[in-house]
């Protein structure tokens, strides 16, 4: 096992009408900026909710935050936390909305172009000089109520930056898995996957002798594919809403990433996906991750069979077993809604391998992976198989 430092300060509260807590988790005489997205919390009740807790403080809203969240409507946040003086930020979302309030917080008192936050993945550690925040979450999916990572787009340049740090956590979090109720199936498909994704680009490397990082990651796996199917039928159901809910979290909080390797190749290269056609960000990783897997198979093989045997009880030789693993996974995507090929997403993509191969070199980004071993070689094949 790595060495490693573990540091997750979020105050999570989970549970039916854990939202009323509100009052209780903001500090006193602060002024709110509440942020969200389309507009969907306003049919579900849950904007209700939140006014009624947040009587007695000083409130303005920022709507219209954006799935894949752009810088650019982020600075307008920006603007009106400095105009008026705004000391608390609450995002009322799903992980796009969390992610652009983490930039909304980083950049109001930055010292500097904001653009640079993203080109140079300026590091916030504990300390910085930032607007603190909380979150109320209506999506489950990526994990962001429960970490300091943020991916943001820039409209202008078609691309997807991330950046964090320690001072990036939420204060805290309320997680209320009776709001996904009314979510629609695509949302909640595309949770699922996200989740999933998550995990495996956290757990497919290669052996390590972290047992229970991987014991916990299977769980997690063998969760969502036991839950996923059943809670896009069936969101009302609190048990499936719950564990679901739960998972999505546990997949991204940082727990287990602590002391073994990662990869987030995939995350890479499906961002760009969404760049490009607006795919669903859970859509680009199922069309990526098992490319991946096949492109770099020989030096996750190890791995692929241990997933294989494990997460879905498959029997054969260690390579027949790795390679029935990709299948398995294709086939529960599949079954969770997933188009696994580009074409099948987005037209007109003759030139997506030149384009993202052209743009990683241009940054620098020339060996990936947990074992940088993914070249740009590499990289053009598995877009072109994704085709």
């Amino acid at each position: 096992m790595l060495n490693f430092e573990l540091y997750n300060p979020v105050k999570l509260i989970f549970g039916k009408g854990e939202i009323e807590k509100l009052s209780t988790l903001i500090p006193k005489e602060s002024k709110v900026l509440v942020a969200y997205g389309g507009g969907s919390i306003f049919k579900n009740g849950i904007y209700d909710q939140v006014k009624t807790a947040l009587q007695g403080f000083d409130v303005v809203e920022f709507g219209g935050i954006e799935a894949n969240p752009y810088y650019e409507t982020l600075m307008k946040a920006v603007d009106i936390i400095r105009e008026q003086k705004i000391d608390f930020i609450l995002a009322v979302g799903g992980g796009s909305v969390i992610d652009g309030v983490k930039f909304i917080s980083a950049a109001v008192h930055f010292q500097g172009n904001p653009m640079d936050i993203l080109h140079q993945r300026i590091l916030f550690k504990e300390g910085a000089d930032v607007v603190p925040f909380g979150t109320v979450l209506t999506l489950p999916a990526t994990g962001s109520e429960m970490n300091s990572g943020s991916v943001i787009s820039i409209k202008a340049t078609q691309e997807k930056r991330d950046f964090g740090g320690s001072a990036m956590f939420p204060k805290f979090s309320i997680c209320d898995p009776t709001v996904i109720a009314s979510l629609p199936k695509r949302q909640l498909q595309n949770g699922v996957i996200d989740a999933y994704v998550h995990v495996l680009e956290q757990y497919l490397t290669y052996p390590h002798k972290g047992y229970l990082q991987d014991r916990i990651a299977e769980s997690i796996l063998q969760t969502l594919i036991e839950v996923g199917p059943q809670v896009v039928e069936n969101p009302t159901d609190y048990t499936l809403a719950s564990n679901f809910m739960w998972s999505c979290t546990m997949a991204l909080n940082g727990l287990i990433q602590k002391g073994v390797p990662s990869d987030w190749a995939t995350h890479m290269i499906g961002h760009e996906l969404t760049a490009l056609y607006n795919i669903d960000h859970a859509r680009t990783l199922a069309i990526i991750g098992p490319n991946l897997f096949r492109v770099l198979f020989e030096t996750k093989k190890e791995k692929l069979a241990q997933y294989g045997k494990r997460v879905f009880q498959l029997t054969g030789t260690e390579e027949e077993i790795a390679r029935q693993a990709i299948e398995a996974t294709v086939a529960f995507y599949h079954t969770m809604g997933m188009k696994t090929k580009i074409s099948e997403n987005a037209a007109n993509i003759e030139n997506t391998a030149d384009f993202i191969v052209n743009r990683f070199e241009k940054r620098g980004w020339k060996a990936l992976g947990e074992r940088q071993n993914l070249t740009l070689d590499k990289l053009r094949e598995i877009v072109e198989l994704s085709y």
